[in-house]
């Protein structure tokens, strides 16, 4: 599967931005999506996941209660809701599909496919 992934820019810090993720491929509907994050001389970190068939999420607690991803099948496309924004969001974004129906939904190697980041950059 190809991820392609928009909707990054600067925002100012309180705003929100929505990212996209379109897929490629019909199986789409099959894979747990996920976003991840990486700052400058930061490793990459678990943003969100949602399941396969979008009835379970899951985010790292830095922006619980903040972002909100989404999944419609239909259109092949995931999406990161992101409210409150705060300087500290400021990354770059990754979607990712795995094909993995269980284990740490957080854990960047159980993903094998990963978009072309789009830049975040949140002012204060």
């Amino acid at each position: 599967v190809q991820l392609q992934a928009s909707g990054g820019g600067l925002v100012q810090a309180g705003g929100s931005a929505r990212l996209s993720c379109a897929a490629s491929g019909r199986t789409f509907s099959s894979y747990r999506m996920a976003w991840f994050r990486q700052a400058p001389g930061k490793e990459r970190e678990f943003v969100a996941a949602i399941s396969w068939s979008g009835g379970s999420t899951y985010y790292a607690d830095s922006v619980k209660g903040r972002f909100t991803i989404s999944r419609d099948n239909a259109k092949n496309t995931v999406y990161l809701q992101m409210n409150s924004l705060k300087p500290e969001d400021t990354a770059v974004y990754y979607c990712a599909a795995s094909s993995y129906r269980t284990g740490d939904y957080s854990y960047k190697n159980q993903y094998a496919y990963w978009g072309q980041g789009t830049q975040v950059t949140v002012s204060s």
